[in-house]
C-alpha cells in the first residue's frame, strides 16, 4: 500500500476520534464516531506493524459496542 494512503487512513482515524468529543452531545454518536476512528486506528497500527495501537484500539472498539448493544439493552 503506498505510504500516502496509510498516512490517510491514520489522519482519518485522528479526525473521527477529535470529531467523536468535540461535536457529539450526544453520547451515542460519541461512541460510533469513536468506535469507527478506532477501527481505522486498528487499521492503521496492522499497516505500520503497530501492535500495541492496534491492541488498544481493538478493547477501546469492544468497549464502546459493550456500551451501545449490551448495556443499553439491560438499562
Amino acid at each position: 500500500m503506498p505510504p500516502f494512503v496509510v498516512e490517510i487512513i491514520g489522519y482519518l482515524a485522528s479526525a473521527f476520534l477529535v470529531m467523536s468529543f468535540a461535536f457529539n452531545k450526544n453520547v451515542v454518536k460519541l461512541r460510533i464516531m469513536s468506535a469507527i476512528g478506532c477501527v481505522l486506528f486498528v487499521v492503521y497500527g496492522f499497516l505500520l506493524h503497530a501492535y500495541p495501537m492496534v491492541i488498544a484500539n481493538v478493547i477501546i472498539v469492544g468497549i464502546n459496542m459493550y456500551y451501545l448493544f449490551f448495556k443499553k439493552k439491560s438499562s
